[in-house]
């Protein structure tokens, strides 16, 4: 079920920040079509800046799914089992208590700025603008959630997903240069 879940919000993660990723890389093609024709576009720099905020926070949630943010396996892998549980745990807490109050006050934010509109495009208001934050958050929480029992396990097998990824990759590596025989064998 939660392998599921995993698969479901990577997919979604990965679908919404490449449908941001392509607007904003049309809109910034676009703007430099419609410069060079002498006719440069008034909204450009502030719908770029926010579909880049947007993106960042599908990306971010995204790395926390995977788990492919900056960490220190290496002093974590250090401690001995018993501190190492509790300092994985209180990582962990401390994470997702910080994204609560992003994600909360993020959302006060949101009645705070009401019905005000960009300068640019009137009918796109700061509300719409600004929900990413209360959203990435929470995609954040969901996403550090459901990678958790995985990253649990690892922490007390003393395994990161650096090690595995370079484990896959070594291996890769080696079935292409073996020419694929040891997927047939």
């Amino acid at each position: 079920m939660l392998a599921a879940v995993h698969g479901l919000l990577r997919f979604l993660l990965q679908a919404a920040a490449i449908a941001v990723l392509i607007l904003l890389a049309g809109i910034v093609v676009y703007a430099v079509i419609m410069r060079k024709l002498g006719s440069s576009l008034v909204w450009y720099d502030e719908v770029a800046a926010i579909l880049l905020v947007w993106l960042t926070y599908f990306g971010a949630a995204y790395a926390a799914l995977n788990r492919a943010h900056l960490g220190f396996s290496g002093t974590l892998f250090a401690l001995a089992p018993l501190p190492r549980t509790l300092v994985f745990a209180a990582s962990e807490v401390i994470t997702v208590v910080f994204f609560g109050l992003v994600a909360w006050y993020g959302y006060l934010i949101l009645d705070i700025l009401g019905n005000e509109t960009l300068v640019s495009i009137p009918w796109l208001t700061y509300a719409t603008v600004h929900s990413i934050i209360p959203i990435g958050a929470g995609l954040f929480i969901i996403a550090q959630l459901v990678s958790l029992p995985v990253a649990w396990r690892r922490v007390n097998e003393r395994r990161s997903f650096e090690d595995e990824e370079i484990a896959d990759a070594v291996a890769h590596a080696e079935d292409v240069s073996d020419g694929g025989s040891r997927r047939a064998a």
